[in-house]
């Protein structure tokens, strides 16, 4: 059992007789997968604690048996503010003091933020039954407007920004919560969101602390914790390693926990040692918010493209690879493949792979296996004389990539929701890399993604530039760019205002060419 010491992080948490949560022997199983064995944790009034493990380890398995989801095996035991409840229960008097924001957010984004917190605590209505609209939008703006950021709660939340976004579905789980001792649950909140969103996100975590609310913070971001947290639990393989004081650790110390060895914790890219040759040219691109926009990768090269959300930077390596919805104008040329321009329109044609942004709804289909997802675009070479698929041929071309990038994974017919968030990213970048590209295009690469597998991914990518693949980075994770990209293009408005390249590569100089502001070695102007 994890001792239930006061944290002494900067928050500076309230002391309690007793932890708000306690769950005590927490174990699951799978099939033949301990997914969680004997875990311990508690949670103390008034604190931000931090749950981190590599992909894997059993933090989704264990927030989805907090939530109710999955039920622990027997002999696990639980307490919400030394009350016991049943794991094995949902019931409402637990789940008042139990809230969760889960890292899909679980919003309707054709709806208002009126409309989605009514659809987790009811409406408002007359003694007829009609709603009352205008209490339901007292109450809404009640709710979001302590956070600031200006919610027009009758929007869709389609037309909201990522933080926005957040913030309803932090505020549709704080609703009716006022005044109570109890824990938000917070999954990987932070996963698609730009720098400056990060650091209000934070604020607002830190708000809810204050207001005498604990928080169990769900992240793969040792950065995250460092800023945030008062203790942190991680969890490796199923079992709980440690809980510290996160004043007692270094992102060092903390990656040899999740780790269980010992980590290099920074990564930076090599030079290109030849930049003459272009592999591709893109000209006059104009898609969405993006309007005239010209550049030109390298052989070896890793580019990396950047911009808030909205600047138009998350439209390019769509565009490029002839992968964007709507209307697209422009030339691309791939030299490598035709020395002729072809529009943008048609750039699909060109077969440079995509790694999409959204992993789960782009990038794999969750009904097909590990190794039908990763030979999807490659069927045409797989065929056998008659037109049928050779089996043997797929199955040896899966195995292959799966060992080339180190997927973990109980087999290629293991089915692709059964590997864990990193793991599925392994897939997605091997099914580029299989079709023996010129040009890799990769968007937000390692959202979602813990440390060990972020370095996996960097290591595979630079291997890649160093036998002569150009690669493009569409990332608003400063950390990515830092650790791949030897230029960068920086978007704002459509357009392209800031080119970074070598040492230059710096987080200031990044989060102040996004958002306008001019960067020197003393600070900005």
């Amino acid at each position: 059992m994890v001792h239930a010491e006061m944290p002494l992080g900067s928050a500076g948490t309230q002391e309690t007789d007793r932890p708000v949560l306690r769950v005590s022997g927490l174990s699951k199983r799978f099939g033949a997968t301990q997914a969680l064995q004997e875990v311990d944790l508690d949670i103390a009034h008034g604190e931000i604690h931090a749950l981190i493990g590599p992909n894997g380890s059993g933090k989704s398995t264990l927030i989805k048996i907090l939530a109710g989801y999955h039920h622990a095996a027997p002999g696990a035991a639980a307490e919400l503010d030394g009350e016991p409840f049943d794991l094995g229960q949902v019931t409402g008097s637990r789940h008042d003091r139990l809230r969760f924001v889960h890292q899909e957010l679980g919003l309707v984004g054709e709806l208002s933020a009126t409309d989605n917190l009514a659809l987790s605590r009811g409406f408002a209505r007359t003694a007829l039954g009609n709603i009352r609209w205008p209490e339901m939008e007292r109450r809404t703006t009640a709710l979001v407007e302590r956070f600031g950021l200006g919610i027009d709660v009758r929007r869709p939340l389609s037309t909201a920004t990522p933080v926005q976004r957040a913030v309803v579905a932090i505020a549709a789980a704080l609703q009716g919560w006022e005044g109570r001792r109890g824990v938000l649950v917070l999954d990987e909140p932070t996963a698609v969101l730009p720098p400056g969103e990060v650091a209000r996100l934070f604020d607002i975590v830190r708000e809810i602390r204050d207001s005498g609310a604990s928080v169990l913070y769900v992240s793969h971001r040792m950065d995250e914790i460092f800023a945030l947290a008062d203790r942190v639990t991680v969890i490796r393989g199923g079992r709980r390693i440690a809980t510290r004081r996160v004043g007692e650790l270094t992102p060092r110390s903390l990656a040899e926990l999740m780790a269980g060895e010992e980590t290099e914790t920074e990564h930076r890219p090599r030079p290109v040692s030849d930049p003459a040759e272009a592999v591709l040219e893109v000209r006059g691109l104009s898609a969405g918010s993006l309007h005239d926009v010209d550049f030109t990768l390298a052989r070896g090269e890793r580019l990396g493209i950047t911009g808030l959300v909205g600047s138009g930077h998350e439209v390019v390596p769509y565009a490029v690879c002839g992968a964007y919805g709507g209307p697209v104008r422009g030339q691309v040329r791939v030299p490598e493949r035709s020395p002729r321009w072809v529009d943008a329109k048609d750039a699909g044609r060109l077969g440079v792979p995509l790694v999409p942004a959204d992993r789960a709804g782009e990038g794999v289909i969750g009904d097909f296996s590990v190794g039908e997802n990763l030979t999807l675009p490659l069927l045409d070479r797989l065929r056998a004389r008659a037109g049928r698929l050779h089996r043997r041929r797929e199955s040896s071309l899966a195995e292959e990539w799966i060992r080339r990038v180190g997927v973990r994974t109980a087999g290629r017919g293991a089915r692709i929701t059964t590997l864990s968030g990193g793991n599925q990213q392994k897939v997605v970048v091997a099914r580029c890399l299989a079709q023996q590209p010129p040009v890799l295009v990769l968007c937000e690469p390692t959202a979602g993604v813990d440390i060990a597998t972020r370095l996996q991914l960097y290591d595979l990518i630079e291997r890649q530039a160093d036998v002569g693949m150009g690669v493009i980075v569409s990332s608003s994770d400063p950390e990515d760019l830092l650790a791949l990209c030897t230029r960068v293009l920086v978007v704002r408005d459509g357009r392209i205002v800031r080119e970074i390249s070598g040492r230059a590569i710096t987080e200031p100089a990044l989060v102040h060419a996004m958002e306008g502001t001019e960067w020197t070695e003393e600070g900005t102007e």
